[in-house]
């Protein structure tokens, strides 16, 4: 269920949350992530190239760890899992979406964005959670003040995490690694500007 997901976290520190429009966009934004010092990319499945760019980083950059983001239901798990993602990652959770993980040899990183969906999580054995949308539910306020009572529990905050903000987040007892596109954006991808990926990419492996 949750099988290697804390050995992929733990070396993550930032996790680039890539929106990728075109599979030959694939290797050269994930190289230069990866010569910036980031290993753990998350793909999102919001665009039709996406399943074809884990592919491709699964292939033929193995010394990256690839994962699929906005994993909906149990389709989109069977197709990560054909694609050679290491890890998936939802917003939030579903009953049906759990029960499909439930027996699945790569990990799911679950969203919850509040106490009772973390104890829910929680008593379905996720101890590494995705905690989304960060800065609106609460930000590093709320993450304090989890965990208080739930100890155990470790997450990823995404969603409004920048390169001014994650120093506190990742300051946390109970934060693993934080979750961002700042490093990656649209415009930084479009325009195929690998050099700045790859600075921006070496000061976000720097705040781990």
């Amino acid at each position: 269920m949750q099988k290697n997901i804390a050995e992929i976290l733990q070396i993550a520190g930032v996790v680039p949350v890539l929106v990728v429009d075109k599979v030959e966009d694939a290797l050269p934004l994930a190289s230069a992530l990866l010569e910036g010092g980031l290993t753990v990319l998350e793909v999102t499945l919001r665009t039709e190239a996406a399943l074809g760019v884990v592919e491709q980083i699964a292939k033929h950059l193995p010394e990256v760890h690839v994962g699929t983001g906005t994993v909906l239901n149990g389709d989109d798990l069977r197709r990560s899992i054909d694609a050679g993602a290491s890890f998936m990652v939802s917003p939030g959770a579903t009953d049906r979406l759990l029960d499909a993980a439930e027996n699945s040899e790569v990990p799911l990183l679950p969203g919850a964005a509040s106490v009772s969906e973390v104890m829910r999580l929680y008593e379905r054995g996720y101890r590494y959670q995705k905690f989304f949308p960060a800065q609106a539910a609460g930000g590093v306020p709320m993450l304090k003040s989890i965990g208080g009572p739930l100890q155990d529990v470790r997450f990823c905050p995404t969603g409004g995490v920048g390169p001014v903000n994650a120093p506190e987040f990742l300051a946390l007892t109970n934060v693993v690694c934080v979750g961002g596109s700042w490093m990656a954006s649209n415009a930084l991808v479009s325009e195929k500007n690998w050099a700045e990926v790859t600075r921006l990419a070496k000061q976000a492996a720097a705040l781990k």
